[in-house]
């Protein structure tokens, strides 16, 4: 088998390490060898040139990733004594959708306002609006009166306290309707109390229209213009309006008022009508009531537009002589004035 191949038999005497190439380049000593160099040993000097050539460069410093520091935070959410849920989260959100939605009809309301208000100016100052109020329906014979909208005429900072007193009149027109009401049952038990009745009607009639335009409407061009007088207007005529709820309240019999004292009376003659006329008085006394808390806050308001009792009188003097009527009245008692004086001058 030898001859068919370079590698000795098994079983032959041989040492690997005594082939003459190996023997050969161990005694080359331009090859650089373990016994020749140690690279940990500066005293041996530079390495051999075959080492240099042959050696391979230093590797390059291994940095290590910076990795992401771990957090400390946990990903759940803390607890702090609510648990947090779906459905709170679905909540949270409806409420956002809801004030959004809020939002945008409030600027939706004020965008229609200004509108208007570009639709009025853009009449001129000639122009004369159409009346809406009361809303009258088109087949009756009276049209309305007046022309009212608190949206537009009235500034955003009053129109809630108009409003209020809107409703206010709107509520005081009603007690008295129920007023008329109670007195009727109390009639129809006890009929000497026809003077009652008979007042009851007159109060309903006299106290709702007169109520709207000795009050109601100084205060709404008092707002809507800023106008002194107007205010003074109002506070005088509600100030004695406010006096008539207490007498109302109070309920003296006769008067035509369901108050405390007729109330009272009524359920020794009929248990039902004492609770109707009682009912009436309560509603005399949340009107009293309002109507002092009401007083008090269109003062307030008075107070911070800078109004004052001379720019009343100003503008009580500026109406007086801007009315047609008045200036020729005026020019027809100047004139017989001129004229008596030049006739008992000529006497």
């Amino acid at each position: 088998m030898s001859k068919y191949t370079s590698f000795p038999e098994p079983g032959d005497d041989h040492n690997p390490f005594q082939d003459p190439a190996v023997t050969q380049h161990s005694s080359n000593t331009e090859y650089a060898t373990l016994d020749l160099y140690n690279p940990f040993d500066n005293k041996n000097g530079p390495p051999p040139p075959a080492y240099a050539a042959t050696a391979p460069s230093a590797p390059q410093p291994v940095v290590p990733a910076t990795t992401p520091p771990s957090r400390t935070t946990p990903t759940e959410p803390r607890n702090y004594g609510t648990s947090f849920t779906p459905q709170t989260a679905v909540n949270a959100t409806t409420a956002e959708l809801l004030r959004k939605q809020e939002e945008l009809e409030k600027k939706a309301r004020e965008l229609e306002r200004r509108e208007r208000e570009l639709d009025s100016h853009a009449l001129g100052p000639g122009a004369t609006r159409q009346n809406n109020w009361p809303p009258l329906p088109t087949f009756c014979p009276v049209g309305p009166c007046f022309y009212q909208d608190i949206n537009m005429e009235i500034s955003q900072s009053f129109q809630h306290t108009v409003s209020i007193m809107y409703y206010y009149w709107m509520f005081t027109a009603c007690t008295l309707a129920f007023n008329l009401i109670s007195c009727l049952s109390l009639f129809c038990v006890e009929p000497s109390g026809g003077v009652g009745l008979g007042l009851a009607i007159l109060w309903v009639l006299l106290f709702t229209p007169c109520s709207f335009v000795c009050w109601y409407r100084p205060v709404y061009k008092a707002f809507r213009s800023d106008s002194s007088f107007n205010f003074f207007a109002f506070f005088f005529i509600f100030f004695v309006q406010v006096i008539f709820y207490v007498i109302m309240t109070i309920g003296i019999p006769g008067w035509g008022f369901s108050g405390w004292i007729v109330s009272l009376a009524a359920l020794k003659t009929s248990v039902p009508v004492g609770v109707i006329m009682m009912l009436n008085a309560i509603l005399f006394t949340a009107q009293a009531a309002m109507g002092v808390v009401l007083l008090k806050r269109v003062h307030s308001l008075y107070r911070q537009t800078g109004a004052s009792f001379v720019k009343a009188q100003a503008e009580f003097a500026t109406g007086v002589m801007s009315n047609q009527a008045v200036r020729q009245a005026a020019a027809n008692a100047t004139a017989s004035a001129a004229q008596g004086a030049f006739t008992g001058a000529a006497r």
